[in-house]
Protein backbone atom coordinates (compact mmCIF):
# COMPACT_ATOMS: atom_id res chain seq x y z
CA UNK A 1 0.00 0.00 0.00
CA UNK A 2 1.44 3.37 -0.85
CA UNK A 3 2.34 5.26 2.19
CA UNK A 4 0.56 8.24 2.03
CA UNK A 5 -2.55 6.04 2.07
CA UNK A 6 -0.88 4.05 5.17
CA UNK A 7 -0.59 7.72 6.81
CA UNK A 8 -4.39 8.80 5.95
CA UNK A 9 -5.51 5.59 7.60
CA UNK A 10 -3.37 6.10 10.80
CA UNK A 11 -4.69 9.54 10.71
CA UNK A 12 -8.46 8.46 10.73
CA UNK A 13 -7.99 5.68 12.59
CA UNK A 14 -6.38 8.42 15.24
CA UNK A 15 -9.28 11.22 15.11
CA UNK A 16 -12.00 8.83 15.30
CA UNK A 17 -10.52 7.52 18.45
CA UNK A 18 -9.77 10.88 20.04
CA UNK A 19 -13.52 11.94 18.48
CA UNK A 20 -14.88 9.10 20.53
CA UNK A 21 -13.59 9.78 23.73
CA UNK A 22 -11.07 6.82 23.54
CA UNK A 23 -8.80 7.39 26.32
CA UNK A 24 -4.63 7.04 26.20
CA UNK A 25 -4.19 6.80 22.64
CA UNK A 26 -0.77 5.43 20.97
CA UNK A 27 0.73 5.05 18.03
CA UNK A 28 3.74 2.53 18.05
CA UNK A 29 5.45 2.12 14.83
CA UNK A 30 6.36 -1.51 13.55
CA UNK A 31 8.62 -0.77 10.82
CA UNK A 32 11.59 -2.86 10.54
CA UNK A 33 10.32 -4.83 13.75
CA UNK A 34 7.38 -7.13 11.82
CA UNK A 35 5.66 -7.61 8.47
CA UNK A 36 2.24 -7.85 9.67
CA UNK A 37 1.83 -3.80 9.27
CA UNK A 38 3.41 -0.32 9.21
CA UNK A 39 1.70 1.09 12.58
CA UNK A 40 0.05 -0.33 16.06
CA UNK A 41 -2.59 1.54 17.44
CA UNK A 42 -3.43 1.40 21.51
CA UNK A 43 -5.99 2.69 22.64
CA UNK A 44 -8.53 2.35 26.13
CA UNK A 45 -12.57 2.69 26.28
CA UNK A 46 -14.28 3.05 29.76
CA UNK A 47 -16.46 0.04 29.80
CA UNK A 48 -17.54 -3.23 27.74
CA UNK A 49 -20.40 -0.89 25.43
CA UNK A 50 -17.24 1.92 24.36
CA UNK A 51 -15.30 -0.91 23.52
CA UNK A 52 -17.73 -2.05 20.85
CA UNK A 53 -18.79 1.42 20.43
CA UNK A 54 -15.25 2.16 19.27
CA UNK A 55 -14.85 -0.35 17.07
CA UNK A 56 -17.57 -0.33 15.19
CA UNK A 57 -17.58 3.56 14.73
CA UNK A 58 -14.02 2.91 13.42
CA UNK A 59 -15.08 0.43 11.31
CA UNK A 60 -17.81 2.57 10.03
CA UNK A 61 -15.71 5.50 9.36
CA UNK A 62 -13.18 3.57 7.64
CA UNK A 63 -15.14 2.15 5.12
CA UNK A 64 -16.79 5.81 4.78
CA UNK A 65 -13.26 6.46 3.42
CA UNK A 66 -12.85 3.58 0.89
CA UNK A 67 -11.25 1.32 3.44
CA UNK A 68 -12.51 -1.56 2.92
CA UNK A 69 -11.51 -5.43 4.18
CA UNK A 70 -11.33 -4.18 7.66
CA UNK A 71 -11.87 -6.80 10.46
CA UNK A 72 -12.84 -6.69 14.41
CA UNK A 73 -11.61 -9.20 15.82
CA UNK A 74 -12.88 -10.08 19.70
CA UNK A 75 -16.63 -8.93 18.92
CA UNK A 76 -17.90 -11.24 21.67
CA UNK A 77 -15.09 -9.97 24.19
CA UNK A 78 -15.99 -7.22 26.43
CA UNK A 79 -12.52 -6.22 27.61
CA UNK A 80 -10.60 -6.12 24.25
CA UNK A 81 -11.05 -5.44 20.47
CA UNK A 82 -8.66 -5.96 17.26
CA UNK A 83 -9.46 -3.91 14.34
CA UNK A 84 -7.53 -5.20 11.42
CA UNK A 85 -7.27 -1.91 9.21
CA UNK A 86 -4.61 -3.53 6.70
CA UNK A 87 -1.44 -1.68 7.23
CA UNK A 88 -2.76 -0.48 10.65
CA UNK A 89 -3.71 -2.91 13.73
CA UNK A 90 -5.86 -1.34 16.03
CA UNK A 91 -5.90 -2.65 19.83
CA UNK A 92 -8.92 -1.41 21.95
CA UNK A 93 -8.91 -2.39 25.10
CA UNK A 94 -10.50 -1.99 29.18
CA UNK A 95 -7.68 -0.73 31.04
CA UNK A 96 -6.93 -3.09 33.43
CA UNK A 97 -6.16 -5.39 29.96
CA UNK A 98 -4.19 -2.85 28.66
CA UNK A 99 -2.00 -2.70 31.53
CA UNK A 100 -1.83 -6.62 31.42
CA UNK A 101 -0.85 -7.11 28.16
CA UNK A 102 1.28 -4.48 28.03
CA UNK A 103 2.07 -3.85 24.54
CA UNK A 104 3.63 -0.54 24.51
CA UNK A 105 6.12 -1.77 26.44
CA UNK A 106 6.55 -5.42 24.39
CA UNK A 107 6.33 -3.33 20.81
CA UNK A 108 8.26 -0.19 21.55
CA UNK A 109 11.50 -1.80 22.81
CA UNK A 110 13.92 -2.16 19.66
CA UNK A 111 14.33 -5.56 17.97
CA UNK A 112 17.58 -7.43 17.47
CA UNK A 113 18.69 -7.72 14.17
CA UNK A 114 19.22 -11.66 14.37
CA UNK A 115 15.26 -11.77 15.46
CA UNK A 116 12.68 -13.43 12.78
CA UNK A 117 9.81 -11.33 11.53
CA UNK A 118 6.47 -12.19 12.29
Amino acid sequence: MILVEIAKIKNIIEKTLSQNKAKNILVISLKGKSSIADYMVIASGNSSRHLQSLSEILLSKLEKNGIRNCKIEGRESEDWKLIDAIDVIVHIFHPEKRKFYDLEKMWSEPVPKESISI
